[in-house]
């Protein structure tokens, strides 16, 4: 399959009520049923909200890249900044558009934008540990996960509603010098 190249802006205050919506239809809810990265079976409630997304855009540590077509949100990044890597997180394609390499175009261009924009050579993300297809998803394209692992925040319902007891996150890391 042939990998697209995405066009990406810097997200603005008035892209929040889109990118919440955006964000919400492919992680949780009915909506996200209909793509493959949902969250519904593990999570209830909210994936983000339009605070959690203003104080984002306002941090200068941090950037959300907003891919779309002039019509509609295809899908979205958020970006933060460390010593020595950029996290990757919030990767994010319109139900709708998953299954046709956009994913693949959002993930590319937020590595390109921490390897150029903040010159670090490592890219780091963690997803749900019970997310096995998409922890695969990530290793075919070059990430590995590296022994460590993150408590997933369950006295914090601004991250969900967990389903389970036995939710943590994985971190895995890739090498962008390559």
């Amino acid at each position: 399959m042939t990998v697209i190249k995405a066009a990406y802006r810097i997200a603005e205050l008035a892209d929040i009520p889109a990118l919440n919506d955006l964000v919400g239809s492919a992680y949780r809810g009915e909506r996200s049923k209909a793509g493959w990265t949902s969250e519904a079976h593990l999570l209830d409630g909210q994936r983000i909200d339009e605070i959690m997304l203003a104080d984002i855009i306002a941090d200068p540590e941090q950037t959300i890249l907003v891919f779309d077509d002039t019509q509609t949100l295809e899908g979205c990044a958020a970006l933060q900044r460390h010593a020595g890597y950029g996290y990757i997180g919030m990767v994010t394609v319109r139900p709708g558009a998953q299954n046709t390499a956009v994913g693949r175009a959002i993930l590319q261009a937020a590595e390109d934008f921490v390897k150029q924009m903040w010159l670090v050579s490592r890219a780091r993300l963690t997803v749900i540990a019970q997310r096995t297809e998409l922890i695969s998803w990530y290793e075919r394209r070059g990430y590995q996960r590296n022994g460590e692992t993150l408590p997933f925040p369950y006295n914090d319902p601004q991250f969900g509603l967990p389903k389970r007891d036995d939710l943590y996150f994985v971190v895995l890391e890739k090498n962008l010098s390559k």
